[in-house]
């Protein structure tokens, strides 16, 4: 008798077949599967940019770890290691509450999820205001004093040209309206008059200033103290008579040291004749201002002599290039700095993505409202170990930033 014959008299007799149907692979459902695999190589993709950072970070002696030169800011990334510790804890309790059927409870957890993950990206949106700022950006930061003293040249002819299009609109060539201002400065009137005589006399400061650097007659110290002395160059009323030169007060002074104290480490220290390093709030980084007392001002002469004055007997300062100069300084060299800061927006900006993903995964069920149900289980745990894989990357992206350059 043939197997299908007496399968078939078995079945004729009452005794039906309950071979069990047979399944391949893990006890678990594809959509988890398919959330481990990409998780799997989202951990190889940040580990490869975390074993670069590592091997620049110790093979780069003068790594800048001074967080007053790299603008990091250490609160900052410890609260958002909290923010996303927190978060990972909603969404164990949100995936409870779905296995529960509590829908409305997880909903809630979700949203909370969802508000953390837009705390973290506000806070790390003003770590990278402070480094736009600062311009803390790859690319674009000086690493030796030459570079530094070259950008000056390049920022402050950017800014010359923007001046001159605002003072001469149209569409003529730079050149043209160069010479259009000055044959136009003796018709004007008032304070039109008044700026473009401004925008003459800098530009002639300018072209100097981009001579001497084409002969390296400047240096990093040199050239901030003709930034300096121009940005604050002014005229004043005292008594009856106009004094015009560098204008300072105690908040300038202030300032020049507060700068002074932040760029120390980037690179740029004085030494005495000795050779010994002087404090850059002693040097002022040679520009040797006055000391001055509360009410008190300075001006210097055409030798750069200051004469202190009570502050209540100067009226009316006028900044003669303060206005044209706009935000244009000196960038401090920081060595290594453009290969820290493409390694900081590498790894964070990635996190900063992935962050992203997770808040379009959470809104997705956030947008269920009261739909949500138990056909959502799934994707909300999927989503959980999408966000806990977010979490885990930032608690090694946070020491290796923040806390361990400097101390290692």
């Amino acid at each position: 008798m043939s197997h299908s014959a007496a399968s078939h008299g078995a079945a004729a007799h009452g005794h039906p077949s309950h071979a069990p149907a047979l399944r391949m692979g893990l006890p678990i459902s594809n959509a988890k599967l398919g959330m481990w695999l990409f998780l799997g190589t989202e951990i190889m993709f940040f580990t490869a940019f975390i074993g670069s950072y590592i091997v620049l970070y110790f093979g780069s002696p003068g790594w800048p770890t001074d967080t007053n030169v790299t603008h990091i800011k250490i609160w900052a990334g410890g609260t958002n290691t909290f923010v996303l510790l927190t978060s990972s804890y909603f969404v164990v309790l949100a995936h409870e509450a779905m296995a529960q059927g509590q829908y409305r409870r997880a909903w809630n957890f979700m949203a909370m999820t969802f508000l953390c993950s837009c705390l973290f990206l506000g806070i790390k949106g003003v770590e990278y205001y402070g480094k736009f700022d600062h311009r803390i950006l790859p690319g674009i930061i000086p690493e030796t004093e030459l570079q530094s003293v070259r950008m000056l040249r390049d920022d402050w002819k950017e800014r010359m040209d923007s001046q001159l299009n605002a003072l001469i609109p149209g569409k003529d060539p730079l050149h043209v309206k160069q010479a259009t201002l000055i044959s136009e400065i003796e018709e004007a009137k008032g304070a039109r008059k008044e700026k473009m005589q401004a925008w003459a006399d800098l530009n002639v400061a300018f072209s100097k200033y981009r001579d001497e650097i084409s002969a390296n007659k400047h240096t990093l110290a040199s050239a901030e103290k003709l930034m300096f002395d121009l940005r604050n160059q002014a005229t004043v009323k005292v008594g009856d008579h106009e004094q015009s030169g560098v204008y300072v007060t105690p908040a300038i002074i202030k300032s020049v040291h507060s700068h002074a104290a932040e760029t120390h480490t980037a690179g740029h220290i004085e030494h005495d004749a000795a050779g010994r390093e002087i404090s850059r709030e002693a040097s002022d980084v040679g520009l040797h201002l006055p000391e001055l007392k509360s009410g008190q001002v300075a001006i210097s002469d055409s030798q750069g002599n200051w004469e202190t004055l009570d502050s209540k007997a100067v009226r009316s300062p006028k900044m003669k290039y303060a206005g044209l100069l706009g935000s244009v300084s000196l960038r401090h060299p920081i060595v290594y700095g453009n290969l820290f800061a493409s390694t900081y927006f590498l790894m964070t900006g990635f996190h900063a993505i992935h962050v992203i993903v997770g808040m379009i995964l959470f809104i997705t069920v956030l947008a269920q409202g009261r739909n949500l149900s138990d056909k959502w289980s799934n994707w909300v745990e999927n989503t959980g170990l999408y966000w806990h894989f977010v979490d885990l990357v930032w608690i090694f992206l946070f020491p290796l930033l923040y806390i361990i350059p400097g101390n290692i």
